[in-house]
C-alpha cells in the first residue's frame, strides 16, 4: 500500500525519455545469459547435460523403467532434428522408438489411440509451428476422452512434445510460440522447462501424469542451456511455479527463455533504476499456479507478464485478467504485458518482435512512474 506509492516518489529523476533511455546500452543481441542452476543434492549422481540431453535422458528413464513406453515421431529414429532421441532406437529397438509418416494429425491420432489402450506413449513434433494440423485431433479428441466417457476411459499416458520460440534465425515458420492456444483446453496440462534440470524432471512428471500432457520445449535452449543434471529418474511438480528472485517492487512473471530475459531485467532494474523485483516461472501455464502469483503481487502491487507469442489472445491475457480479479485491491498500477508483437513472426526484425530487455525495462518504468 503505502510503501508501494511511495516509490514513485523516491524514483523521480530515473524516468527517462526515449533519447537518454537509449544510451544504456541494452543492445539488440542475444538477450540473455544462462545462469546454470544446481540440482538437489538427494537426486543422487549427476552429469553435464544440456537441455537436449536433458530430454534424451528423461526418455531413457522411461523407456528402460516402462516396458509399454514408446517414443515415436518424424525423424525420431535417427535421434530427431534438435538429437533428443539420438541412440535410443539402437538401445531400445524400433519397435519403440521409430519414425512416422509427415503427418502431425495422424501423429497426434496414432499417439492418443495409444495411449487409450493403456501404453505409455510420447509422441514429439518437429516444430511447434506444425502441430496446427493436429489441434482437431488434441482439441476434440485427447482433451475430451475422458470426460466424454464418465472417466471409462481416458488417454492420461500421452505426453506430446514440440520445440517452441524464437532461435535466431527461424522466422515465421520456426519460431511461434503456440502455448496460448493449448491453454484454452480443459482436459490437458501445458508445460515449458526453463533449462535442463527442470526439462527431465517436468518430462518425466508428465509421463507420469494421469492427464494428457503437452510439453513445450524453447529451442534456442537446446545447446546453450547446460547444467548439472541427475542421472536418475526423478519429478517436479506439474501445476507449481517458482519464485527464483524475491522482491519487493515488482512481479516479473515469465516461462521458458523470457525467464532468463527476465532475471537480467530484473539486475538492470535494480542496479540503473533502484527497483527490487520479484521474478516467478511458471513452469506450467494450465494448470497455473494461482496461488504463488497472487501472493506476489499483491506483495508488489505491480505487475509485469513476459512472453514471446503475440500480444493479442496470448497466455499473458489470462494472467493479466486473473491478476486483476484477485489482487485488484492491491494493484498500485495496472498490469503490463510485454509479448510479440500481433504479426507472423519475423526474420531480420526479430530482435525487435522479442519482449527484450529494452522492452521490458521500459515497462517497469511505466509501472513505478503511473
Amino acid at each position: 500500500g503505502g510503501s508501494c506509492r511511495s516509490l514513485a516518489a523516491r524514483l523521480g529523476p530515473v524516468c527517462l525519455d526515449a533519447a537518454s533511455f537509449s544510451r544504456r546500452r541494452l543492445s539488440f543481441g542475444p538477450q540473455f545469459v544462462y545462469t546454470p542452476e544446481s540440482a538437489d543434492k538427494s537426486l543422487g549422481e549427476t552429469s553435464r547435460m544440456n537441455l537436449f540431453q536433458a530430454v534424451t535422458s528423461a526418455l531413457d528413464n522411461t523407456l528402460a523403467n516402462d516396458p509399454s513406453a514408446v517414443v515415436f515421431g518424424e525423424d525420431v529414429a535417427f535421434g530427431g532434428v534438435f538429437r533428443c532421441t539420438v541412440g535410443l532406437k539402437d538401445k531400445y529397438g524400433k519397435d519403440r522408438v521409430f519414425n512416422t509418416p509427415l503427418s502431425e494429425q495422424g501423429i497426434v491420432g496414432f499417439a492418443i489411440g495409444h495411449a487409450v489402450a493403456g501404453a505409455t506413449t510420447v509422441a514429439e513434433i518437429q516444430f511447434g509451428d506444425y502441430i496446427f494440423p493436429a489441434f482437431d485431433q488434441i482439441a476434440n479428441e485427447a482433451s475430451k476422452y475422458r470426460y466424454r466417457s464418465g472417466n471409462h476411459f481416458n488417454c492420461g499416458s500421452l505426453t506430446v512434445r514440440a520445440p517452441i520460440g524464437a532461435v535466431g534465425h527461424g522466422a515465421l515458420y520456426h519460431s511461434q510460440s503456440p502455448e496460448g492456444f493449448f491453454a484454452h483446453l480443459p482436459g490437458i496440462k501445458v508445460v515449458i522447462p526453463r533449462g535442463p534440470i527442470q526439462a527431465k524432471g517436468l518430462l518425466l512428471a508428465c509421463i507420469n501424469d494421469p492427464d494428457p500432457c503437452f510439453y513445450f520445449e524453447p529451442k534456442i535452449l537446446y545447446r546453450s542451456a547446460v547444467e548439472d543434471v541427475p542421472v536418475n529418474g526423478y519429478v517436479l511438480p506439474i501445476g507449481k511455479a517458482e519464485v527464483l528472485i524475491e522482491g519487493s517492487d515488482v512481479t516479473l512473471i515469465g516461462y521458458g527463455t523470457q525467464v532468463h530475459v527476465l532475471r537480467e531485467v530484473a539486475r538492470l532494474a535494480q542496479s540503473e533504476l533502484g527497483v527490487s523485483c520479484e521474478l516467478i516461472d511458471m513452469r506450467t501455464i494450465l494448470p497455473f499456479d494461482e496461488e504463488t502469483v497472487y501472493a506476489s503481487v499483491c506483495k508488489t502491487g505491480r505487475c509485469l507478464i513476459a512472453h514471446e507469442a503475440p500480444l493479442t489472445g496470448g497466455f499473458g491475457a489470462e494472467l493479466a485478467a486473473s491478476v486483476q480479479e484477485h489482487c485488484f485491491l492491491n494493484l498500485e498500477a495496472p498490469v503490463r504485458r510485454v509479448a510479440g508483437h500481433d504479426t507472423p513472426f519475423p526474420h531480420i526484425f526479430e530482435n525487435f518482435y522479442l519482449p527484450n530487455q529494452r522492452r521490458c525495462l521500459a515497462a517497469i518504468k511505466d509501472l513505478i512512474g503511473y
